[in-house]
């Protein structure tokens, strides 16, 4: 592997190193990618990201590859197979706000046209660059997380609180908070 100077949370192993090469702080505007990293933000509330990302695929599997039409109809049935699944971190609350959060995404595209449209919308439609200089200086929610988990909130969504959301934001490029000298800062955003 090359020898490049990365996030220093993403240097645990190639999981971690490829997940941020590829995929943390890359714009994503497509609504299911969108909700998958909710979801799995979703799950990861009190958790590491890390044991979240080693179970991707299992979620994949376990929840209809993110399909939201087929999450918002899930039946209790269903819903206690999850809970049974070992593959998957099984949080029968967690579980159950996957569910409620589905069917309340489907509400906001019905009312936004996509739910892309409606959380970029708190960034006007473009990533903020924070150009941390290194992990202190990166932070774990802003007034705009805080701004978002509330509205998400107030649609219905559950586990969404500010950190969650801001999570949710790094991933999914609204903010760039690649550490200034990190190899992907400008390559996400070309």
């Amino acid at each position: 592997m090359e020898n490049k100077t990365r996030c220093a949370w993403c240097e645990k192993d190639d999981l971690y190193r490829n997940y941020h090469d590829n995929e943390w702080g890359k714009p994503v505007y497509d609504d299911k990618t969108i909700f998958e990293f909710l979801i799995l933000e979703t799950f990861q509330a009190g958790l590491s990201w890390y044991t979240v990302l080693s179970k991707r695929e299992n979620f994949r599997k376990a929840f209809d590859n993110f399909d939201l039409i087929k999450i918002a109809n899930y039946s209790e049935e269903k819903m206690n197979k999850l809970a049974q699944n070992p593959g998957i971190i099984r949080n029968k609350l967690k579980i159950k706000a996957t569910i409620t959060n589905a069917q309340a995404f489907l509400k906001v595209q019905k009312e936004f046209g996509t739910f892309s449209k409606y959380i970029w919308g708190f960034v006007d439609g473009k990533p903020i660059d924070n150009q941390p200089k290194n992990l202190s200086e990166v932070k774990a929610t802003t007034p705009i997380s805080d701004a978002l988990s509330k509205d998400l909130k107030k649609r219905g969504f559950k586990f969404v609180g500010s950190t969650v959301v801001y999570a949710h934001m790094q991933a999914t490029g609204m903010v760039n908070d690649h550490v200034i000298d990190c190899w992907t800062r400008n390559k996400n955003y070309e």
